[in-house]
């Protein structure tokens, strides 16, 4: 379908800004403008955030959201959740809203993890982090009110990176088990290639020169973008849990989303994709911008509440 004639007006005011150069005011560029696409806050039962350990007991945050309506003493499934930022940027106060939305919307608690940023902390650092507090959260299930049997991982974007290669960890480390990847138009190839960077590299929120400065920032040198857990798609993804893949139309990643969710398919996992209609890249931040970003939520309801817990 077209682009979404909100975000089309939307990119139109932005290509006439200039985009910052420097490390700070990258980040701090992304912080005030993804939150002014937001929208009003969505209400939870209640957030808690824990100090946890992550690689090499480095502290690192962990944020619950509780879903709005929950008992106090419910027994949750959990989502243990990477924000996404290309590695470099982004935060939790930034995800805040949207993992309030996907508490809501996936009736699970929504764990929130503060990894490590690059280039100060580059690959494989983001990615250990991730994976400790994804085992903190194991073996912490009674004392945070979920069920340790229903334990999925998400993300977006180069948090669906983190994601995608903490389930392949999980597999190869032989814990903790997940039942389930939920994959927002996630990064899975060092590759720019493809069909889609060539038709939506430029113009189209995320654009292929960025998406190279990311990848700049995370690996310590080129080869590390052959590595199965920097690049999933490369990875033998037999044994795998679940998974549900959310791609935008519009979108650069479009293609080597679409080609994981084959691949998984070949391996014989149960992988699901959905292209989100007119959407381009970060949409979990635009359900003020457009209403039809709320289909990447109830899509993700949607595939946790098929899930087989």
């Amino acid at each position: 379908m077209p682009l979404d004639p909100r975000i089309n007006t939307y990119l139109r005011r932005l290509s006439s800004v200039a985009a910052p150069l420097e490390l700070a005011a990258r980040r701090e560029a992304a912080e005030i403008g993804l939150r002014e696409l937001h929208g009003p806050l969505e209400a939870v039962a209640a957030i808690d955030t824990w100090t946890v350990p992550g690689h090499e007991g480095h502290p690192i945050r962990v944020r619950a959201y509780i879903p709005d309506g929950a008992a106090p003493d419910a027994v949750l499934p959990a989502l243990v959740f990477a924000h996404g930022g290309g590695w470099f940027q982004c935060s939790l106060e930034l995800y805040d809203n949207p993992c309030r939305a996907l508490a809501n919307a996936t009736q699970c608690k929504v764990l929130s993890v503060d990894y490590r940023l690059t280039p100060e902390s580059k690959f494989p650092i983001p990615l250990e982090d991730f994976y400790a507090a994804l085992v903190w959260v194991s073996e912490h299930a009674d004392r945070l009110g979920i069920d340790p049997a229903r334990i999925a991982v998400g993300g977006d974007s180069a948090g669906g990176n983190l994601a995608a290669a903490a389930a392949i960890m999980a597999r190869d480390r032989q814990g903790p088990a997940i039942a389930h990847q939920l994959l927002c138009y996630p990064v899975v190839d060092h590759d720019f290639s493809t069909a889609s960077y060539q038709a939506y590299g430029q113009n189209f929120f995320l654009t292929e020169e960025v998406m190279r400065y990311c990848w700049f920032t995370y690996l310590v040198n080129e080869a590390d973008g052959a590595s199965p857990y920097a690049s999933p798609l490369r990875a033998d993804l037999a044994g795998l849990p679940p998974a549900t893949l959310l791609i935008c139309e519009y979108d650069p990643l479009r293609d080597e989303g679409q080609a994981y969710a084959r691949k998984l398919r070949e391996a014989g996992v149960d992988a699901r994709d959905h292209l989100l209609p007119g959407m381009v890249h970060a949409c979990i931040h635009m359900l003020g911008l457009t209403p039809d970003a709320r289909r990447l939520f109830d899509l993700a309801g949607e595939a946790l509440a098929r899930q087989a817990w």
